[in-house]
């Protein structure tokens, strides 16, 4: 079978939209998706240093090599920002790939870890939890943001760019809806340009396993361990239902993301909240304690 672009053998074929691609022209096709979302809505501007959350995951890794190739005919830096949460056996190895990585590639690499900033790891919080509905996703979730905004602010750049990818704007959607936390869809949009702190998802629009192989077929290494905790919430239960739905209905995601978008739109000034000062630590948040003084306060309120 033929590359419906060229006239190379086909590598991949998108169920969704019928085409065939060779692996060069699949790459190219990324590139473009990617570069119409980043204008779409606003998330790059000319001059800006772009600080890239990597984990040494596929999507991290793959949206820094697109960044990259991108920095290269436009007027924009990089810096990789990537978090230690202490997961022993775990992060070792995706601290390697990603050093390893941006060195080959020239991008500035600097690593943030939660016992510097917190004093804690997320090894010893679940240890220390007061119970499990507190999950290790919410945890460390909570932390690695705030971690990610201080590597951020740390390095002076003007926006943060993460490897969230189409299938996690379905995957949050759900959870927010089953958990009630409805307030939430409507910071679901991809465009914060209007935001104090730009937080950019390029591949927001592209569904997960074509950024597996866009990995695989430009030979970016990327850690294959899946992190020890990964089940103990639903989220995977939740990617493999859209994932069983996509393969019986080609297009069902695409349909989905599309609608995710309008309802965000509607909800977002409806559920505008006031942004205030967080009393322990002087962060923005939409209480009088931030999501992340509270998890701690809790925490070491748990410590023998």
């Amino acid at each position: 079978m033929k590359c419906d672009r060229c006239e190379n053998i086909a590598a991949y074929s998108r169920k969704y939209s019928g085409e065939n691609l060779c692996s060069i022209c699949f790459s190219k096709a990324i590139l473009q998706k990617t570069a119409r979302t980043i204008s779409k809505y606003n998330m790059i501007q000319n001059g800006d240093v772009i600080g890239v959350a990597v984990s040494g995951g596929k999507d991290s890794l793959s949206l820094l090599h697109v960044l990259n190739k991108m920095s290269l005919s436009h007027n924009f830096k990089l810096k990789a920002i990537t978090i230690d949460e202490g997961i022993s056996g775990y992060r070792d190895e995706a601290l390697t790939i990603v050093n390893d990585f941006c060195s080959k590639i020239g991008v500035e690499y600097s690593m943030y870890s939660y016992k510097e900033l917190f004093d804690t790891t997320l090894e010893h919080a679940l240890e220390i939890r007061d119970n499990e509905k507190m999950s290790s996703c919410s945890i460390c979730g909570i932390l690695r943001r705030r971690a990610i905004d201080f590597g951020a602010k740390d390095l002076g750049v003007d926006a943060i760019a993460t490897g969230h990818n189409l299938d996690d704007t379905l995957e949050t959607f759900i959870i927010n809806l089953l958990s009630g936390d409805t307030g939430k869809i409507g910071w679901m949009n991809p465009d914060t340009s209007a935001n104090k702190t730009r937080k950019i998802k390029p591949f927001c629009e592209i569904y997960e396993n074509e950024i597996v192989f866009y990995a695989f077929t430009n030979d970016i290494p990327f850690q294959s361990e899946e992190c020890p905790h990964m089940n103990e919430g639903i989220r995977t239960e939740i990617r493999n239902f859209l994932n069983s739905m996509e393969n019986d209905h080609s297009g069902i995601k695409n349909n989905m993301y599309k609608s995710i978008m309008k309802i965000s739109s509607a909800a977002k000034d409806a559920n505008s909240k006031q942004w205030k000062v967080c009393s322990l630590c002087g962060n923005e948040c939409t209480s009088e304690i931030c999501s992340v003084c509270n998890t701690l306060v809790n925490l070491r309120a748990n410590q023998p």
